[in-house]
């Protein structure tokens, strides 16, 4: 495996990043929204499945009170 200089390795680092292609303003702001919805079907998903566990252990409990 070749060794480059510290002086290489920053060009070639400079040269890969400027091949990246960096998303538009629109496409951030487009994805952050859906990443927020995404998040919040999830958290009242969530919380259903937490309501009905919750009414579970609370009805077995009651039961082995008597």
């Amino acid at each position: 495996m070749a060794k480059n200089s510290p002086g290489e390795f920053i060009r070639q680092v400079r040269t890969e990043v400027g091949k990246v292609v960096w998303p538009t303003r629109q496409e951030t702001v487009q994805t952050a929204i859906m990443v927020l919805i995404m998040t919040i079907i999830l958290a009242v998903f969530f919380l259903g499945v937490d309501a009905v566990f919750a009414a579970i252990v609370k009805g077995l409990l009651a039961l082995a009170e008597g």
